[in-house]
């Protein structure tokens, strides 16, 4: 089964300095924090904020290309986590055939945003990720679920990186 999720935020991670994507599910039980590099966070970024570069960053060409094909992504799955990585399929639409394309988050991400397409995530992966496995064992903790429920743009730091 797949769980449908939106984009809530990007933040950093205090410990790594790394970028985190927090996904929340549109109905707003789970998260999922992805951990991403720092360019593919950018290129997130850059597309929640609306900031038009002069030139296209490689997310955009991937865009073009797809209209230019006359093809649509009908929806992104990160549909595994193996050994603390996450993986993604960009699901396409051609000519009324569907192709699954291998991808990571990161970059399904953005080319989601760009596409407004949905994203999901399956079940699978929220049940084994450690992360919203502990969340889970402690969201009975009502002031966790609503530190959770009510963080903000100032929390998730406007999504700048």
């Amino acid at each position: 089964m797949e769980v449908e999720m939106k984009i809530r935020g990007l933040m950093m991670d205090p410990v790594t300095n790394m970028p985190i994507v927090i996904l929340k599910d549109t109905g707003g039980t789970s998260i999922l924090p992805i951990w991403v590099g720092v360019y593919e966070a950018n290129a997130i970024a850059l597309e929640i904020e609306k900031v038009v570069t002069p030139r296209p960053m490689t997310h955009d060409l991937i865009k073009t290309l797809l209209t230019g094909l006359h093809t649509g992504v009908r929806k992104i799955v990160v549909n595994e986590l193996k050994d603390d990585t996450f993986y993604a399929v960009i699901w396409l639409e051609r000519e009324g055939k569907l192709i699954s394309v291998d991808s990571r988050p990161s970059d399904a991400l953005a080319i989601a945003l760009r596409l407004d397409c949905p994203i999901y995530v399956d079940d699978s992966v929220l049940q084994n990720s450690k992360m919203a496995n502990t969340i889970a064992d402690r969201v009975n903790n009502e002031e966790l679920r609503r530190w959770l429920e009510n963080l903000n743009d100032e929390d998730l730091g406007r999504y700048k990186m």
